[in-house]
């Protein structure tokens, strides 16, 4: 069995899954190298089954367009999951088990099972992590961001699944906002040296964040007028200080050295955001399987 829309067509995945999804989820499809073995795939059984999400830990389900795409690309019809959809964001409890209402051939069932639930515990595992740190920073009307630091190839399942989780995402790309780090600094003449080369970029509408390390250097983004800031790696008392020269039109993003467990001493009134690599990276993983049952 080959990873391809059904009869060779797009016909039963939607324009989205063969564009966006199918091109992804054929690569790691190969992984498995079905095509080599023709006689296994080619000797399972079509007879349907029944299948069953079960539900092994509590999570916020998130992932219901890649789980639909893996089993689209083999050539079940991609609606069949679609209602997944519905459940996307949902918190469920373990033993909670979820019922696909039509059956699926048993080879592409099994085939697709693996890939379809990595992508889905995935997903999960970072909506579900992501809310239980919205839920303690909401408290405080403070947004948590994800970071660029993501798992190459699967950036857009992991940023999607932060705001499932009710997060909010950084940048998806390193165009999407100019952002003046330690290393511009160094090689592009300091701060004022490197605000002057996103300048001359020419993009109207690209926002220029500064990573900031200290209270000096604060002050002196400040003088250059640049509006968004991210405090780097600074303590609870170095951000109370911060606050006492924050202007009314600047943005504070608090990042670097915050996790679970001490995100609450960084939840600091005049703090807009806090941006989270952990979101992604330090996610537990949740656990789910996928049953079947012969009809």
């Amino acid at each position: 069995m080959q990873a391809r829309p059904k009869n060779g067509t797009s016909g039963c995945m939607s324009d989205f899954t063969l564009n966006s999804l199918y091109p992804q989820i054929k690569i790691w499809l190969d992984e498995d190298d079905l095509t080599r073995n023709f006689h296994y795939t080619r000797t399972l059984s079509s007879s349907d089954v029944k299948m069953y999400l079960k539900i092994k830990s509590p999570l916020v389900l998130s992932g219901a367009d890649y789980f639909a795409a893996t089993f689209a690309s083999l050539g079940a019809t991609e609606e069949d999951f679609l209602f997944l959809r519905n459940w996307e964001g949902k918190e469920f409890r373990a033993g909670e088990v979820i019922e696909f209402p039509r059956p699926t051939p048993f080879n592409i069932a099994v085939t697709g099972e693996r890939l379809a639930l990595n992508l889905l515990q995935h997903s999960s595992s970072i909506s579900t992590w992501t809310k239980k740190h919205v839920d303690l920073a909401s408290k405080k009307n403070i947004k948590l961001l994800d970071t660029r630091k993501t798992t190459p190839g699967l950036r857009s399942l992991e940023k999607h699944a932060v705001r499932v989780g009710g997060g909010f995402n950084h940048r998806l790309g390193q165009t999407d906002a100019w952002m003046i780090k330690d290393n511009h600094k160094a090689c592009m003449g300091g701060l004022k040296g490197a605000l002057e080369f996103f300048k001359q970029q020419g993009a109207f509408y690209n926002n220029i964040i500064a990573e900031i390390h200290d209270l000096r250097e604060l002050k002196e983004a400040q003088d250059l007028g640049i509006r968004h800031v991210m405090l780097d790696n600074f303590s609870p008392e170095q951000i109370l200080a911060a606050m006492t020269i924050k202007s009314k039109d600047t943005t504070y993003e608090v990042s670097g050295g915050v996790k679970f467990e001490n995100l609450e001493s960084y939840l600091i009134e005049g703090v807009d955001v806090i941006s989270l690599g952990s979101l992604i990276y330090s996610a537990p993983r949740v656990d789910l399987s996928l049953k079947f049952k012969s009809l």
